[in-house]
């Protein structure tokens, strides 16, 4: 099997060197593999190497050893169908910087406590859907107007809109799904790009919270679920999907997809995902796909 490692720093210091590649290069090619030359796909943040002769589970055993003494990330798979025809990627602390749910609790005056149990879910320690329920009752009797504050202190992490911007030019469909809210997903989905957005709805009565979320829970189960449904909608074979994210309930569908990266994630998440981004923006989900910064649309 042909394989291909991507090597990927963060855009903000562009300090991948040649030094990198060729530390990778010696450790495949010390491994029996045969290797060729790197791929620069931009400078200073991102390059390919081309494997061969190697086991893709031995590939991803030394990118590992070189990602941690390099500080890079380093990303094996292989090389038929790089580029993926559907995307779907979580949310809060993914395609946005923060936990919606925490900064809304902040309005309320809760958010060490609410991030408390955020944390712990999404560590996978506690049930997800449980957790929900909890820390949304505590927000009982919050005005509607909080939800539009804290959305306005809302931040989108480095490379979001060029991630959902380059792969609809190329052809793909997008989807932003969430254990958070819908009020939130549609703005957030609507300023990137995202063809569609799924999301949990809160219950509101005049203009306050009631402390209660729309049963069903979009939890982990219905991650997955809108995966496979948003795939086999778009005619699109799960080997050609994209799937990322950070917290437990994103485990998986990431683990489902063709290729799913957890991004700054979680250890739980990071431990059993195919594929981990921990210093690059989201272009760097776009590298791992072959594009080249030149690409790139915003």
């Amino acid at each position: 099997m042909s394989l291909v490692a991507t090597l990927i720093t963060d855009p903000a210091r562009a300090d991948l060197g040649a030094d990198a590649a060729d530390r990778f290069r010696g450790a495949v090619a010390d491994a029996g593999g045969a290797v060729g030359r790197p791929d620069w796909l931009a400078p200073g943040v991102a390059c390919d190497v081309p494997l061969d002769g190697v086991a893709l589970a031995a590939a991803r055993r030394l990118a590992g050893a070189i990602a941690t003494a390099c500080g890079i990330d380093v990303v094996v798979q292989p090389a038929d169908e790089r580029r993926k025809r559907l995307l779907i990627a979580d949310m809060d602390a993914t395609i946005v910087t923060g936990e919606t749910l925490d900064e809304l609790a902040a309005e309320a005056g809760l958010k060490d406590r609410i991030s408390a149990i955020t944390a712990r879910a999404m560590r996978g320690e506690i049930d997800f859907e449980g957790a929900l329920r909890e820390r949304v009752a505590m927000l009982k009797g919050l005005p509607v107007a909080a939800l539009q504050k804290t959305f306005d202190r809302t931040s989108l992490t480095p490379g979001a809109r060029a991630l959902v911007q380059t792969m609809r030019a190329g052809g793909a469909y997008t989807v932003l799904v969430s254990g958070g809210f819908r009020f939130f997903t549609g703005r957030i989905a609507a300023a990137v790009g995202f063809h569609r957005d799924q999301a949990n709805d809160l219950v509101i009565e005049g203009d306050r919270l009631t402390g209660e979320v729309v049963e069903p829970i979009l939890g982990r189960e219905a991650k997955l679920q809108a995966l496979k449904h948003c795939a086999a909608l778009n005619g699109v074979p799960l080997s050609a999907t994209l799937a990322t994210g950070d917290g437990a309930n994103d485990l998986a569908m990431i683990q489902a997809a063709g290729l799913g990266v957890a991004f700054h994630a979680k250890p739980v998440v990071e431990a059993e995902a195919p594929a981990a981004v921990r210093h690059g923006d989201l272009t760097a989900l776009l590298y791992i796909q072959g594009y080249r910064k030149a690409d790139f649309r915003s």
